[in-house]
């Protein structure tokens, strides 16, 4: 008899979980939805779903969708700061896109500011922030001098902050494993010279973005490890150190005034990020000499997998940091904080290197997305 009673316990203990995730009066919710929610297996949340419907505790909406009848006390609506650095890259517009959609799921009201682009904005919004009092910030400004002063507005005033690729001092902190995912990129790169260009590269291009700071350069020092683990006699190479500003058109100018130099034949060429990469790739096939570089990108970009599709590209691979997932991952974290409950001090996205090999794999939906963008778009 007391096992049953202590599965009448987890069992209501589970259904509790499950009216919790309706977490606004009238959300609408599937059944992956409320998996997704409560980390419950399937069939065990679809017998319960039925037994609270059963008892009036939660009504179907549709074909698919389930409604809590429960109306309980008024929820606290939070105020939450998103500082972005805009869209001005598929990587920056992805977890813009998905912090506003993961927020707005969560009933946060998002009180959103552009601060990319300068440093004086960024410490400028960090302060109206302040004066609307949010009750937690999100940091995805990319001027890294300025994340201490940033992060001391907030401190003063007691607002906690979640950082998101630039660390600020005392924030949690969210976003890329930097050093490991160009490790990962690196010794992709190795393999790759050791299988077609017998293990021998004249030059190793660096393109970093020196304003986003001392961690995001460690995609470029991983990488260049990586390639050094996996092929030791490339170290005998030339380095060739570029800023390319995290850039497309910067970095396409560098490279370009870099290759007027004549530069080593056999190039490898390890970017930051994908504009960066695919900046380079175009000074390259400008100055006709596609076929003797070979390059590495980080993030996967939209634009990164459709030039992996590209027949001919130097571009060999990228590495996927899978932006459109941040926001998820960040509003759990900010739910958690605003509980105040304890977190740690980083976490991290989850990395895999995208190849030509594998980017239908893993992308399946790419060629139907800009379609669908198109026909969405249509008056």
């Amino acid at each position: 008899m007391a096992r049953n009673g202590a599965d009448a316990v987890q069992a209501v203990q589970r259904a509790c979980r499950l009216l919790r995730a309706f977490q606004r009066e009238g959300d609408v919710l599937r059944l992956r939805d409320l998996v997704e929610r409560t980390a419950m297996h399937k069939a065990t949340a679809s017998r319960l779903l039925r037994t609270l419907e059963s008892e009036g505790l939660v009504e179907r909406v549709g074909a698919v969708g389930f409604r809590s009848t429960i109306r309980g006390p008024a929820r606290t609506t939070y105020r939450i700061g998103f500082a972005t650095r805009g869209v001005d890259t598929p990587f920056s517009r992805a977890v813009t896109e998905s912090v506003e959609r993961a927020a707005m799921e969560a009933g946060f009201e998002l009180v959103m500011l552009n601060s990319h682009r300068s440093a004086r904005t960024a410490l400028r919004h960090a302060e109206a922030m302040v004066r609307e009092a949010v009750h937690l910030v999100i940091e995805f400004q990319s001027h890294e001098r300025m994340a201490p002063l940033v992060a001391a507005r907030f401190i003063e005033a007691g607002i906690p902050v979640i950082a998101i690729e630039i660390p600020h001092p005392g924030a949690t902190f969210f976003g890329a494993n930097n050093y490991q995912a160009g490790l990962i990129g690196g010794r992709a790169m190795g393999r790759w010279i050791k299988d077609h260009w017998h293990g021998r590269a004249d030059a190793v291009m660096l393109l970093r973005e020196d304003a986003a700071g001392a961690l995001p350069r460690l995609r470029v020092s991983g990488m260049l490890a990586g390639v050094h683990e996996t092929l030791p006699a490339v170290e005998q190479a030339q380095t060739i150190d570029i800023d390319g500003q995290g850039s497309l058109e910067k970095t396409f100018e560098a490279v370009r005034r870099r290759l007027r130099l004549g530069p080593p034949q056999a190039t490898a060429v390890l970017a930051a990020n994908d504009p960066m990469a695919l900046g380079a790739i175009r000074a390259f096939e400008e100055a006709g000499r596609a076929t003797r570089c070979v390059v590495m990108g980080q993030n996967a970009s939209q634009d990164a997998r459709m030039e992996l599709r590209r027949k001919g590209t130097p571009l060999i691979g990228s590495v996927a940091y899978f932006p459109e997932r941040y926001g998820d991952s960040v509003i759990r974290l900010t739910e958690t904080i605003l509980a105040g409950k304890l977190v740690p001090p980083a976490m991290f996205t989850r990395h895999e290197l995208v190849t030509t090999g594998t980017v239908d794999s893993l992308y399946p939906l790419d060629e139907r997305l800009p379609q669908a963008l198109s026909t969405a778009a249509a008056p």
